[in-house]
């Protein structure tokens, strides 16, 4: 028989304890099936009956009592069978394989925990722990510790503390694993800490403080119970009071093996005898098959026979093996246990084993001895050792002394003397004072009694006497012994007093022998199988014995008699028990009104209780089992079991405990339920729990519902059986129930699995219902129907899930309420209708792996009924409103990283919804920044943004777009939600002096576009072609707005240039390092803003690029010509001091005439330091102003080279000419001034001694040593070497 009770998952808990307990009697109103439920109430719908008369309620009232009356009985005598199969099993053993079962968690230990961790995440405990658990806390918390469905599956029963740790070890294992690696510490590692730290968390510190109280009864039920934990367990479930039981305990003799091993011999002759009744009257149940009959009486015959085959197993006792096999009567002749050469049983096959204790405790009346002399006893049982007790005076001959003897002799021989001892010399025996022999059976005394002693001859002490105590103990294959009268035919042929042993010898073969003192085997002997013992009358001439009985055999007769009719009650008790027999001996009248157990009535005993021993326990235990209606008997008591076990304090999910099973297969096995209606019933029982919300393990369902197919179908594993067209006719509407219970299950995943608990049952479901739907047991059902089943039962789960989730949100589709407002309930449920979707995958996905499709289209229909929702609610937002971005990133985001709903219908809906809204946003954001531009620049001033920061740092930075703006030609244009916040996020914590170096306009325009880029990128647009588009689109606008920048900065720089003089007092302007920024800024964001894929630069960057540089060219080209300008109008100034003209002449003339009497100031020095300062100033201009070193650099060997380009011509053209000293101290200084001052700057060596140079350098210094011979100390020291005493 399948075992309904092993399984290797567990999970589910107990109901609160608040609560009632779970009763299947009154259905779920949702349960299609519950009007047809076996235990629920067939009331029709009428209206309410007119008042009833007294008399009609009394008679309802009776009518009521009578019912639970006979409820009551029924209980009892379900009861008196279950302990007679706790008392007495030979079938069934309690697994020990099963697994355990969790304690349930109930509504108030659920807060409790809640309480716990709200505590923990408050701070207000102990427990140390990192930002990265109390987020996993959080979100356990948050996400199911305050789920509805939780609260939902504690209430039904079946929730664990070991679904709580699951549920977050999963979460946990999810979070650990998209940390980054952390070197030194595993991840492994983190699991176990946090594990650690959450059952910190969940037992809580005060339940951690609390001893250990005593474990409650219910608690143990999952442990091996001992009959004493059965009868109590078993008492609860069928409503038994404590009395009953007693009182029914004593009535059955369950404390005494031998009855109940007589009362099963008994009940199986019944059961052989109802099953020959059925074969010769041909009263068969209908079975579907006519051939079904004569198979259906060798079922009977062959359960039978297991049973008698599983009796005669058992041993005896511990040390004691049956020797042989059962004798058959002719009436079970047909049952093939022995051989047919059995032999007849012998002498030999009687063994018997007694132990006897001989107590010697003392003597009296021993005068012959003087009183100082030494006395001792011996003892010994004839044919075995001796032994002797300690020594004492004969003034004080006491000992207590024991002595333990074995023999196999029913009527041993005992001898105890008395000695003392001898003081001649030449004696050589102790002297003998006395001696008693006695003969001790099984029933004498076992206390110390005086015997009188055997004296020798000539001796003085005539009333010497000896205390002492003999005890000879029973064995267990000893059921009964005395002495008996008896006559037999074949045995015992005379009338003659003998001693009697009921030897039992196996489970089935008991013996009547007599024997002989001092003889180990009987002298004869008589089988009791077969016999049938009653009282009988006195016998006509024969003399002795005063009560007589009888043992009655076709073809035998033996009369056996007594002296007193105790004693003859206590022998037909026995043999009654010896033979097996369905007749049970009634004493005769006189004797029948005594209380035959041997009870006291108390006074103060209920009436219920007096009328019950009365009348009511003999009834109970007298009637034949085999009368009875066994299946009906099992289905109560399967159900008053079963919703025990639903509300003990374990999380059953429907499975019994070891104890519960062991009693049920030991039932079953015993009064003949058939297999199939044992799972029927249960089937229907278990069903009608989960109809009424209570979790029951599919993979029990699937047990015993396969048990039953394979039956119905004949497919058994054991063989084909009996199918009776009841049985099929229940399995039909078990299968049609089933059906719709699993079905609506699947429909309603979510809540009756939720969060994947218990473990695996949603696959088990599946696997039931594909089970449910095959025809028969070998037939496969076609993939395409399980499908279809499957698909319908999810579009119906779409809808009440999204109902659910509608009611959980408080959503209501409110045409009146604001667009803000029903915006932001979009949000809220699509943030919720996300987290479904997750959780389905994560919880759930698994189980329907088979069909991915399927758990696909089910997403789509939930979303679908959310299109609905949003459609209405985006319908009305405001034209070129942007705030609904948001939902489509949100709604995206999860889309897109889902293999089977990236590009569905919804995704396609939503694209569909927001193309034209990001068209039009980017067109408004083009023309917006277009306009933005072309304002800027004409009203650029041209500060840099470094400038503007420093000097006034409460003018708040420009963000995008600077609206509202009224665009002409085009509607208004508001700021999203989302520019804000990402403006001010890019900002923070950044050194802004050290970044901002551009102008107002032109960091307003690459901020706008990056920004710009950024949002659409973040929209992660999922079709890959218009994403495509996007991308282009930008990197052309952002080309074309930068194109426009530069060359309206080429522009204004030009403007710039032309009006700024030529002499030594022009100094770079600010507004000028800051175009140069301007363009030093678009180079760096053109790579960034208008590069389409990294490493492959496009059209438009290479034209931007290309532009740029040019840009650059032209605009240092400009500002070199500048500074190159300034040059030569110093050069023009020294040509006036050329050699041979009339203007040289004069000054040199005047200077000389001067110099005689006043000093003069040297001419040309002045001029060379205005240059020189003109220089510096302007190199730290550009040094300190534009960012880019490498455009300064380029600037400044530019800026050198043209110089010494200038002076290296200007000295070329003077080639044939000799410098004017002025003239020469002047370039001297002006040239190694700017050689240091480049080289100070950055200007490479090779750049610095060029030709140029170098030709300059040698013309100088030639110059000069002319000028030293000539004039003397005309050069006041100014020389082309290096010198550190030269003015800076």
């Amino acid at each position: 028989m399948l075992d309904p009770s092993s399984s290797e998952e567990s999970g589910g808990e107990l109901p609160p304890e608040d609560e009632p307990p779970v009763q299947p009697e009154k259905p779920s109103k949702k349960s299609p099936k519950s009007e047809k439920s076996p235990g629920a109430p067939r009331t029709p719908a009428k209206k309410p009956p007119p008042p009833s008369s007294p008399a009609q309620e009394n008679e309802n009232e009776q009518e009521r009592l009578q019912k639970e009356e006979s409820e009551r009985k029924t209980k009892l005598q379900i009861y008196v069978f279950v302990l007679r199969c706790i008392a007495y099993p030979f079938n069934a053993k309690q697994p020990t394989d099963m697994a355990r079962r969790q304690q349930k968690l109930n509504k108030q230990q659920l807060q409790a925990v809640k309480e716990r961790f709200q505590a923990f995440l408050r701070g207000e405990t102990q427990i140390v722990a990192d930002e990265a658990f109390c987020n996993a806390v959080r979100s356990y918390y948050e996400g199911f510790l305050k789920s509805e469905r939780v609260a939902r599956m504690v209430q039904s029963g079946g929730c664990s503390a070991s679904d709580f740790r699951e549920v977050f070890k999963k979460n946990i294992e999810r979070r650990v694993r998209s940390l980054p690696e952390i070197d030194g510490l595993s991840k492994e590692t983190v699991l176990s800490s946090w594990i650690t730290k959450y059952d910190a968390i969940f037992k809580g510190e005060e339940d951690q403080r609390r001893p250990q109280g005593r474990m409650p009864f219910s608690a143990v039920s999952e442990l091996i119970l001992s009959k004493e934990q059965l009868y109590e367990m078993f008492q609860q479930i069928l409503g038994i009071k404590k009395f009953e039981h007693q009182l029914l305990y004593n009535a059955c003799q369950l404390d005494n093996v031998d009855e109940q091993a007589a009362q099963i011999r008994r009940e199986l002759d019944g059961r052989l005898q109802l099953t020959e009744r059925i074969a010769r009257e041909r009263k068969y149940p209908k079975f579907v098959s006519k051939d079904m009959e004569m198979m259906y009486v060798e079922e009977l015959r062959s359960s039978i026979n297991l049973l008698m085959a599983n009796l005669e197993s058992l041993p005896v006792a511990k040390d004691l093996k049956p020797k042989i096999k059962p004798k058959l009567t002719p009436m079970n002749s047909f049952l093939d246990i022995g051989d047919e050469n059995d032999l007849p049983l012998s002498k030999s096959d009687v063994v018997l084993s007694f132990t006897l204790e001989i107590v010697i405790m003392e003597v009296q009346g021993l005068k012959s001895v003087a009183p100082n002399r030494i006395v001792y006893c011996t003892m010994e049982v004839e044919g075995g050792e001796k032994l002797q007790t300690d020594q004492a005076e004969a003034s004080k001959p006491q000992w207590g002394t024991q002595g333990d003897f074995t023999t196999t002799h029913p009527l041993p021989v005992v001898k105890v003397k008395l000695f003392t001892e001898s003081t001649g010399v030449l004696a050589l025996e102790d002297k003998e004072l006395g001696r008693v022999v006695l003969n001790p059976t099984t029933n004498g005394p076992k206390n110390a009694e005086l015997h009188k002693m055997v004296i020798p001859k000539n001796s003085q002490d005539t009333d010497l006497k000896i205390k002492l105590a003999v005890r000879m103990d029973k064995p267990p294959n000893m059921k009964h012994s005395g002495y008996l009268y008896a006559l037999g035919q074949r045995v015992w042929k005379r009338w003659k007093r003998r001693y009697f042993v009921l030897v039992q010898v196996s489970q089935y073969t008991f013996a009547m022998c007599s024997y002989r003192e001092k003889k180990s085997e009987p002298q004869e002997l008589m089988q009791l199988d077969g016999y049938t013992v009653d009282y009988s009358e006195p016998q006509p001439g024969l003399q002795g014995g005063k009560a007589f009985f009888s043992a009655v055999k076709e073809g035998d007769l033996v009369v056996f008699a007594t002296n007193d009719e105790p004693d003859r009650m206590l022998w037909v008790q026995a043999m009654y028990r010896a033979t097996g027999q369905s007749y049970k001996p009634v004493p005769p009248a006189q004797n029948q009104q005594q209380n035959c157990r041997g009870g006291n009535i108390q006074k103060d005993t209920p009436t219920s209780l007096l009328s019950l021993e009365r009348a009511g326990v003999e009834e109970l235990i007298s009637t034949v089992p085999c009368s009875f209606d066994h299946a009906s008997l099992f289905q109560t008591l399967q159900k008053h079991t079963l919703v025990h076990r639903m509300n003990d304090s374990f999380s059953c999910l429907g499975w019994f405990s070891p104890g519960q099973v062991f009693v049920l297969d030991e039932y079953c096995a015993r009064y003949g339920v058939r297999g199939c209606h044992r799972h029927l019933c249960y089937l229907k029982e278990l069903m009608e729990f989960s109809e009424n919300n209570a979790l029951v393990d599919p993979t029990l369902l699937h047990y015993s519902y396969a048990f039953c197919a394979s039956h119905v179908h004949g497919n058994r594993p054991d063989g084909m059986g009996t199918v009776t067209e009841e049985e099929k006719e229940e399995f039909e509407k078990v299968r049609s129930r089933l059906l719709i219970l699993l079905e609506s299950q699947i429909t309603h995943f979510r809540y009756c699995f939720p969060f994947g608990r218990p473990e695996g049952a949603l696959k088990a479901t599946l696997s039931l219902l594909e089970r449910v739907l095959m025809k028969d047991i070998t037939t496969p059902v076609p993939v395409e129907e399980m499908k279809k089943i499957v698909q319908k039962c999810l579009e119906k789960a779409a809808l009440i899930n999204y109902s659910q989730l509608t009611d959980y949100a408080q959503f209501e589709a409110n045409s009146q309420a604001l667009p803000e407002k029903r915006l932001e309930d979009m949000m809220r449920l699509g943030e919720l209708c996300m987290e479904v979707l997750q959780q389905n995958d994560e919880h759930h996905s698994e189980a329907f792996s088979w069909w991915p499709d399927v758990m696909a289209e089910h997403a789509e229909i939930f979303l679908s009924l959310y299109t609905v929702d949003m459609d209405a609610a985006l319908a009305v937002q405001l034209q070129d409103s942007w705030d609904s971005f948001p939902l489509f990133q949100l709604l995206n985001n999860f889309l897109r990283t889902d293999p089977h709903m990236c590009n569905g219908t919804f995704h396609r809906h939503l694209q569909e919804l927001y193309m034209p809204l990001v068209v039009r946003y980017i067109d408004l954001m083009e023309s917006s920044i277009a306009q933005s531009v072309h304002r800027g620049f004409e009203q650029e001033t041209w500060q840099s943004v470094k400038t503007i920061t420093n000097n006034l740092p409460s003018v708040p930075l420009p963000k995008v777009p600077n609206l509202p703006l009224n665009l002409p030609q085009m509607p208004s244009f508001s700021t999203p939600s989302w520019m804000g916040p990402l403006c001010d996020n890019t900002l923070q914590g950044i050194n802004l002096p050290d970044i901002f170096n551009g102008s107002a306009t032109s960091e307003d325009l690459f901020w706008k576009l990056d920004a710009l880029q950024i949002f659409v990128m973040d929209l992660h647009w999922p079709e890959p072609e218009f994403a495509k588009h996007l991308e282009q689109r930008l990197k052309l606008m952002a080309s074309d707005m930068m194109e426009a920048c530069v060359k309206r900065t080429k522009a204004a720089f030009d403007s710039k240039m032309q009006k700024s003089s030529k002499s030594t007092d022009f100094r770079v302007p600010l507004s000028v390092c800051t175009m140069f920024n301007v363009l030093m800024d678009a180079k760096k964001q053109c790579s960034k803003l208008c590069v389409i894929d990294q490493g492959q630069e496009q059209q438009y960057h290479s034209k931007i690029d290309v532009l740029i540089d040019e840009a650059f060219k032209e605009m240092i080209s400009c500002l070199v010509s500048k500074f190159a300008a300034v040059l030569d109008g110093l050069l023009s100034k020294l040509s006036r001091y050329d050699e041979g003209t009339f203007f040289s002449s004069i000054l040199s003339f005047t200077v000389k005439a001067a110099a005689k009497y006043v000093d003069v100031p040297k001419p040309g020095m002045d001029l060379a330091d205005t240059y020189i300062t003109f220089v510096r100033q302007n190199q730290d201009i550009l040094r300190d102003r534009l960012n880019d070193e490498m455009y300064t650099e380029k600037i400044f060997e530019q800026w050198y080279n043209t110089s010494m380009k200038a002076v290296c011509v200007w000295l070329t053209d003077r080639l044939d000419l000799q410098l004017h000293v002025y003239q020469l101290k002047t370039l001297i200084k002006i040239v190694k001034k700017s050689y240091r001052d480049f080289r100070l700057q950055g200007v490479l060596d090779s750049t610095l001694n060029s030709k140029n140079y170098d030709t300059i350098y040698n013309r100088l210094t030639i110059e000069e040593a002319t000028a030293a011979v000539s004039a003397g100390d005309g050069l006041q020291g100014i020389s082309m070497r290096d010198s550190d005493e030269e003015d800076g």
